[in-house]
């Protein structure tokens, strides 16, 4: 198979990384791609907003299999484009990726499969009324943007002050464009987070190994809400009857509900979960793979990926089993300074080799280029060191010597990767 991967972070040098390594792959690109993953894919120049341009590059290559990394091409109706031209690709419609394109369409489409989810607050259109409602509010709350952020439309707080103000960057200083021009604001649920991963065919369903991501920007989630920090993957993160309870209360409903309102769902689904008292409830749906989830699933994956990806779009993932190293991973997110807020690019990189030496961390490059023969810095989020080990002990301590020997100035992560389950 000759496979293109559309995208060009780290999560997408995790799923170049992975599709390489099987027996099945002959040629691996990428579009747009990036320095750092030029070893194990052929980088291809384009801009993933530009869905013309990415179906042209596909119709030239004639890839055997698409797969898309980042939500935006989905958002765009990437896949209804390929799909009319005749392109296999894995991932949703322009219909089916409103699960992610638009919070609130998510928020009711919850409601109307009574699938358990937060409460609703209100949504609002006009900043004022946001701000009004806002100012009526006791106790912890959360706000979202409708339209996608890059991780960095949801705030939950506890401090009026600290909502209004995102209300403003939101509605008022359209710091997101037009993703901000409507809010949802909900209940603000207790317990504990999980990324719960699936790749489905529409109808059949293979759930990956559960993931945790960490948001914030500091240690003990600490700091303004990030891309995210870092990740990790242990077994015995939840049981099986967890599982099954989650299969059967939010992704069986959800592939069946979008089956019966037109938009079946094709790809990979990622329900980001809050565990709580009364159960698993949805925070948020997205149509991609997380990231830095996908560096620190991709680390344990023990089956041709490759070979699943093929099944799901031709709808018979039922042939294939997914098998997982029965250990853990952690990915740890080495950021530029000042990220998330503004920092500065071009910083050169040191230890990157020294890092990867002994074979236990590998580094998923994420914002980063060539510049004079080495790497410099180009993103907030700049690197990924991720690890596997026996436990989870184990694999943070390898991704945490792994990152110590890398440096850039600036640089900063967070110390409390995979440090509890």
């Amino acid at each position: 198979m000759k496979i293109l991967v559309i995208g060009g972070g780290g999560r997408e040098h995790a799923l170049v990384w992975k599709l390489a390594q099987s027996s099945l792959v002959e040629h691996v690109w990428c579009a747009p791609g990036n320095d750092g993953m030029a070893r194990v894919a052929e980088c291809l120049p384009v801009s993933l907003g530009d869905t013309a341009a990415l179906v042209s590059l596909a119709a030239r290559l004639r890839p055997d299999l698409t797969v898309v990394g980042p939500e935006q091409p989905l958002v765009d109706g990437l896949a209804d484009a390929f799909a009319a031209q005749g392109l296999r690709i894995v991932g949703p419609t322009r219909a089916a990726a409103q699960l992610e394109g638009s919070k609130i369409f998510a928020k009711q489409f919850l409601e109307r499969q009574g699938i358990p989810t937060g409460k609703v607050y209100g949504i609002y259109s006009s900043a004022a009324e946001a701000h009004a409602a806002v100012g009526r509010m006791d106790g912890p709350l959360v706000i979202k943007a409708d339209g996608p952020c890059a991780g960095k439309g949801v705030l939950v707080t506890n401090s009026r002050d600290e909502a209004q103000a995102f209300i403003a960057r939101l509605m008022d200083e359209r710091e997101f464009g037009e993703a901000g021009s409507q809010v949802l604001l909900e209940e603000a649920l207790e317990g504990k987070e999980l990324s719960f991963i699936v790749l489905t065919d529409g109808e059949h369903i293979l759930p990956f190994a559960p993931a945790r991501d960490h948001k914030r920007a500091f240690d003990g989630d600490e700091g303004p809400n990030t891309g995210g920090m870092g990740a990790f993957s242990v077994d015995g993160m939840i049981q099986d009857d967890l599982e099954t309870e989650i299969l059967q209360k939010v992704v069986r409903p959800t592939l069946g509900g979008m089956a019966r309102e037109g938009a079946p769902y094709v790809g990979f689904l990622y329900c980001g979960l809050m565990l709580t008292a009364d159960g698993p409830k949805v925070l948020e749906y997205n149509c991609r793979m997380g990231d830095p989830e996908c560096q620190a699933i991709v680390a344990r994956m023990d089956f041709d990926f490759a070979e699943a990806l093929d099944a799901a779009a031709e709808g018979r993932l039922d042939r294939v089993a997914a098998r997982w190293n029965p250990a853990a991973s952690v990915c740890v997110v080495l950021a530029s300074g000042g990220y998330p807020g503004h920092y500065e690019k071009g910083k050169p990189i040191s230890g990157l080799a020294e890092a990867e030496a002994g074979g236990e961390v590998v580094v998923f490059h994420a914002g980063t280029r060539l510049a004079d023969g080495g790497f410099v810095t180009a993103g907030g989020r700049v690197l990924g060191v991720t690890a596997a080990g026996p436990d989870l002990a184990s694999a943070a301590r390898r991704a945490y010597a792994g990152a110590r020997r890398i440096h850039f100035d600036g640089m900063h992560y967070r110390k409390d990767i995979g440090t509890s389950k």
